[in-house]
C-alpha cells in the first residue's frame, strides 16, 4: 500500500484540504518527492489556486486521483509534476459559479443598481474561467478556447477520457484504490449546486434515510389527487389557449410577497433552506424552528379564542344588567302610608328601597 504525504479530501478550503497544511508539509519535504492523494468534489477556487502554486514551486509533487473529483480539486492538481488517476475514478471540469440569492422588491433605480452589480459579477467570473482554462490548456497542450468549451459542457470524464484530454499522465489499477460510490447525501448536495450526477453505483441508504424516504412517500398525494391536479392543469392550459393573453397586458408573477407569513417562517429558519428544482430543502434544526413558530401561533390562537369567549360573556352580562335597569325605570313608584323614620335609622319605605336598588344597579352599570 502506497504511503502518501498528503491526503486531501472533502471541501477544498476545509479542514482536510487546507492550503496552510499543504504548505507546511511541502516545506518539511523540500528537495524530496511528495505524494498527494486527492478525493474531492471541489470547493474554493482561491484555495485551489494557492495549492497549485505551492505544488509548482516545490517542483516534485505527484498527485493521484481516486473517487469523484471535480472543480477546485482538479485546479489544485495543476501545479503537480505528475498526475495519475485510478481506473475507476471520475473527473469533472466546469465553469466557475458563485452563490446568488435575491429576495426583495426593487424599484427601477434599485434594479439598475442590481443589474450593474450582476454585470460586474459576470465579468469577474469570466476572468476566473479564462484563468482556469489557461491552466488546463497549458497542462493538456490544447487551446484556451477548447478548454472553455469543455468547461461549459461540464460533463463527467472517466479515466480514459481524462487522459485523452491530457489532464492526467497515467491510469493506475492499485489494489487499495476503491471504486467511487455515490451516497444519497452526496447526490443531493451535488444536485443542489447544479453539479451533474455521475453514472456510478449508489450506496445503500441508512436507516434514517430510509425513514425519511418512507415519510416522504406517505405524504405524497394519492393517485386520485394527482389525476385531479393533472386534469385541472390541463383545463387551465386549454382555457389559456382559448383565451389568448391581451396585447400589452403585463403578466403577473407570483412572488414570496404574496405569502408573507410563509416568508417570515422561512427567514426564521435562516433559509440555508435551499431551493432546488422548485423544491425547498431544510435540515432538522430549521424544521424545529418552523415547528416552534407554528406551535406558538397555535397556542396564541387558543388564548385569543378563550379571551374572545370571556369578552362575549361580559358583554352578555352587561346586556342583562341594562335590561334590568330599563325594566326598573319603567315601573311606577309604589304609594305608601307608612310614616318616614326621621331618627336617622334605616328607611323602610318601599319607594326609598326601590330608589336604593335602582341607584345600586346604576352604579354597577357605570362600573362595568
Amino acid at each position: 500500500m502506497k504511503n502518501y504525504h498528503l491526503h486531501l479530501r472533502g471541501f477544498v478550503g476545509g479542514y482536510d484540504f487546507d492550503s496552510r497544511h499543504v504548505q507546511n508539509v511541502l516545506d518539511a519535504n523540500k528537495g524530496k518527492r511528495v505524494d498527494v492523494l486527492i478525493d474531492s468534489l471541489g470547493g474554493s477556487v482561491a484555495t485551489a489556486l494557492t495549492i497549485a502554486s505551492a505544488f509548482r514551486n516545490h517542483g516534485d509533487v505527484h498527485v493521484h486521483f481516486v473517487g469523484m473529483n471535480a472543480s477546485a480539486a482538479t485546479i489544485a492538481s495543476m501545479g503537480a509534476k505528475e498526475i495519475t488517476m485510478d481506473g475507476s475514478a471520475m473527473y469533472l471540469v466546469h465553469k466557475c459559479s458563485t452563490e446568488f440569492f435575491q429576495w426583495a422588491s426593487l424599484n427601477a433605480d434599485q434594479l439598475a443598481d442590481q443589474i450593474k452589480d450582476l454585470s460586474q459579477l459576470k465579468t469577474d467570473l469570466e476572468k476566473i474561467d479564462a484563468n482556469v482554462a489557461s491552466l488546463y490548456a497549458k497542462r493538456c497542450g490544447k487551446t484556451q478556447a477548447e478548454l472553455l468549451e469543455l468547461m461549459k459542457v461540464g460533463g463527467w470524464l472517466n479515466a480514459e477520457e481524462a487522459k485523452s484530454w491530457g489532464f492526467i499522465d497515467e491510469i493506475t489499477d492499485d489494489a487499495e484504490d476503491e471504486a467511487p460510490v455515490l451516497t444519497d447525501a452526496v447526490a443531493s448536495a451535488m444536485a443542489a449546486v447544479g453539479m451533474p450526477i455521475p453514472n456510478v453505483p449508489v450506496q445503500a441508504s441508512s436507516q434514517f434515510q430510509k425513514f425519511i424516504a418512507a415519510l416522504t412517500e406517505f405524504f405524497k398525494p394519492s393517485k386520485k389527487a394527482e389525476q385531479a391536479q393533472a386534469n385541472a392543469e390541463q383545463a387551465n392550459a386549454e382555457q389559456a389557449q382559448a383565451e389568448p393573453e391581451p396585447v400589452n397586458q403585463p403578466k403577473q408573477t407570483i412572488t414570496m410577497k404574496k405569502f408573507p407569513f410563509l416568508a417570515a417562517l422561512l427567514l426564521m429558519a435562516e433559509a440555508a433552506i435551499t431551493l432546488s428544482d422548485g423544491k425547498f430543502a431544510a435540515d432538522e434544526s430549521q424544521l424545529d424552528t418552523i415547528e416552534g413558530a407554528l406551535k406558538e401561533a397555535s397556542e396564541n390562537k387558543t388564548k385569543l379564542t378563550a379571551a374572545e369567549a370571556s369578552i362575549q360573556a361580559k358583554d352578555q352580562e352587561i346586556a342583562t344588567l341594562k335590561a334590568q335597569i330599563e325594566e326598573l325605570n319603567k315601573q311606577p313608584g309604589d304609594s305608601t302610608t307608612h310614616p318616614v323614620n326621621d331618627g336617622g335609622g334605616k328607611n323602610d319605605s318601599p319607594m326609598d328601597a326601590f330608589i336604593e336598588r335602582m341607584n345600586a344597579a346604576q352604579k354597577l352599570y357605570d362600573m362595568v
